[in-house]
Order: C-alpha cells, then structure tokens, then sequence
C-alpha cells in the first residue's frame, strides 16, 4: 500500500494551529468561570458604602449620622484590609475569604435589622466599622491571583505585557462595578425599600464571594511573579519608596474620587437637582474604563514611568477649569477628560505594585492599595462636603485639582525612585 503523506502547507498549518493550543492564554489559565464570577463578587463591595447611607439616612433621617456611618464603614476597611491581605498571603486566600465573607453578610444583615430598631446610634456606627473590617478584599486578591497565574504559566519576557494587560482588565472592572453599584442600590431602594439594598449585598456577597474563594485558582494568590512561592520578604521591605510610591499614588486617586463626587453633589445642588449627580458622574466613568483596557495596547517603550506622570498630567489638566465652570455640559465635558487620564494612572499604579511587591507579599501590598484609595475617598469626603457646606460648590470643586496634584506628586516621587 501507498503511504499517505500530507501536503506541506497542511503539515504548517497543523503544526502552527498545535503551537497556538500551546501557547498560554491568561483566559484559558484562570478558567472561563473566574472572571464573570470575580466581578460579580466585588460588587458588594460596590453597593456597601451607598446602601448604608441610604438605609440609615432614610431610617434615622439623618444626613450627619449617615455621612458618618459610611465614614466608619470606610475607616474599618482601610485599618483592617491590609490585614487581611497579609493573612491571605500567609494563610491562603480561600480560608480568609471564606471567614469574612460570611462574616461580612452576617453584619449587613444587622445593620438591615438594627437600623429600624430602637437602639442608640453607637451601635450602627460600631456594626458599620465591623462591615468595613470584614469587607472581602476581592479586587486585590484577584490582581494577586492573576500575577500569580502569569507567572507560573507565562515565559518571563511575555510577563510585563501580560501582568500590564490583566490589571488594565481588573481596573477597567473595578470602574464598571462603580458605577452600576450606586445604580443598583437606587432601583432596590426605589422599587422595595432602603433595606434591600444592604439585603441584597449580603446574599450576593454570601454566594458570589464564597464562589470566589473556592475557585481553583485561589492556590495561585500566593505564587510570585516568577512562578515559585517563596517564603516571605521582611515586613521592612514594604516601606521601599518604590512599593510606597503606587500606595501614596492610589491615596490621592482616592481623595480625587471623594473629592470629585462629593463637590459635583454640591455643584448639582445648587441646580436644584442633586439626585442627577450620579448621572452626570458616570461621565468619568466612561472614558476611565475604555482608556483602562485600552492600556494593553501601549508599546512597551511608553514606559509604566512615563505614563503615571503622562495621565497623571491629564488629570491635573481636567481638574483645573472645574472651579470656573456653571454648566452641567461644560463639566461633564471636563468629567470625560479627566475620565482619559484616571483609567490608565490607576492601572499603571496596580502594574508598578504588581512589579515590586516583596516575595511573598503581593495580596498584602495589593490590599494596601484598595484601602489607601477607600482612606482617600472617605477623608475628602468628609472634607469637601463641610467646605461645601461653608463655602459652596464653587470653592469645593477646587479639591479635585488638590487631589489630582497628589497624584501627579506621587508619580514624580515614584519617577525618582525608579532612577535610583
């Protein structure tokens, strides 16, 4: 019998198509489950802050004694995140994860209860601190899984690229659940009653966050960059001015969103209609996200330096006419600029940390990040809402532009350490 031999552009094709199943796809690596499910679970966290001002303001009805509820749901995060960041990396995500998130559910659903309940204002105040103090650290401990994942699976010159492409992708996430996690509180509210929001962020966080931290990839949240899972660096090694850089970065990205949210209110209340705030913020919003996944296809030689201190400018730019305007147009047009240069800062700040996280400590140096910006954001809320009180919206809305200096500040120190 004649031997059948195949044709030679057949025999490229096949060996082309076998080396492309070869090669590594972050998709196929983390499961296609994990990403639906990893941005599902971060939503709570999304609709927390809200639905507990909603619910306590229209339980109490008290402004002050909302504003300060979410304070403290704030201050419990940014005491108690880097904790449980550093207990993710020592002990394992999965177990962490499972501990406070029905830890977390349990104290959503007593603050449901409590604040309808004829008991002192002490006690929302302490139940909203301990809500914030078991918040799930899920937008962290992903970013620490997927640069786990990379790199065990990705050759080392493919890693940079990759890691850049996935905290764009986390970012870009992190902006989508922002902005329909206030939406979604509002029709709950809306449609049922102030509890259900708060209700509801219990039962997904139960559900979806447990789904998360039984996941298969939780095993790689304590894998390095280079694939290993080495023994951990020295806590001293997190106060390198290249790891605090991105921390003090994310600080004053914080301070820029509750600055910025905060004065647009005031601005929108003047107007007679502070209710369309949100509408007129999620102007940002747009352009942040698209411009976050668009980060994926810079060319490597724009490098992380130059574009922190390149969108950081941006941001600085977008901020600096805000106290001028009188329009809602004019400054949601300044919202879809300074949108441009958020995105892109955020994900550089996450790809800087990613890069210089001390062995064996990217959940800890991650989780930093996430409670820097909550810090930020509660502080410059508290602080823009009295000068808007005082001095109206008009000095208010000079905060972004110190916010956005902050950031800018942070890229030029972080620019300095990366020369020395």
């Amino acid at each position: 019998m004649a031997r059948r031999t195949m044709h030679p552009t057949l025999v490229e094709n096949d060996t082309a198509a076998r080396a492309a199943a070869r090669r590594p796809s972050l998709i196929r690596e983390a499961g296609y489950a994990y990403f639906p499910i990893a941005l599902i679970a971060r939503l709570p966290f999304a609709m927390m802050v809200v639905g507990i001002l909603t619910l306590v303001v229209s339980a109490r009805g008290s402004l002050a004694l909302g504003g300060a509820t979410s304070a403290m749901t704030g201050l419990g995060t940014a005491l108690i995140g880097p904790l449980l960041g550093a207990a993710a990396d020592r002990f394992g995500q999965r177990r962490v994860l499972l501990v406070a998130g029905a830890a977390n559910s349990v104290m959503l659903a007593t603050m449901a209860w409590l604040a309808f309940a004829p008991v002192p204002d002490a006690a929302l105040l302490a139940v909203a601190f301990f809500i914030g103090a078991t918040m799930p650290q899920v937008a962290p401990l992903s970013r620490s899984r997927l640069v786990g994942i990379i790199g065990r699976a990705y050759p080392k010159e493919r890693r940079t690229p990759v890691v850049n492409g996935a905290m764009a992708y986390e970012s870009a996430a992190d902006e989508i659940v922002f902005v329909f996690g206030p939406v979604i509180v509002g029709l709950l509210a809306t449609t049922l009653n102030p509890a259900a929001p708060v209700i509801g962020a219990a039962v997904l966080g139960l559900v979806f966050v447990s789904a998360f931290a039984l996941h298969p990839t939780a095993r790689a949240g304590a894998a390095s960059v280079d694939g290993s899972r080495p023994e951990q660096a020295p806590a001293r090694e997190l106060f390198r001015p290249r790891v605090l850089a991105p921390v003090v970065g994310a600080l004053g990205m914080g301070l820029f969103f509750g600055a910025m949210l905060t004065s647009l209110t005031a601005f929108m209340a003047e107007r007679g209609v502070p209710e369309q705030a949100g509408l007129v913020y999620g102007a940002m919003g747009i352009g942040s996200a698209a411009l976050a996944l668009g980060v994926a296809l810079f060319p490597a030689r724009f490098t992380l330096r130059a574009r922190w201190l390149t969108f950081a400018a941006i941001l600085v730019a977008g901020t600096i006419a805000l106290p001028f305007v009188d329009s809602v147009a004019v400054i949601a047009i300044c919202l879809l600029v300074i949108g441009i240069g958020i995105g892109p800062t955020l994900v550089t700040q996450y790809s800087l940390a990613a890069a210089f996280s001390p062995r064996g400590r990217s959940a800890t140096v991650m989780t930093m990040l996430g409670s820097a910006i909550v810090v930020g954001q509660s502080a410059a809320s508290a602080v823009t809402g009295l000068v808007a009180d005082t001095a109206g919206a008009g000095t208010a809305l000079v905060a972004p532009l110190l916010a956005a200096s902050v950031v800018l500040g942070a890229g030029v120190w972080n620019a300095l350490a990366s020369r020395g």
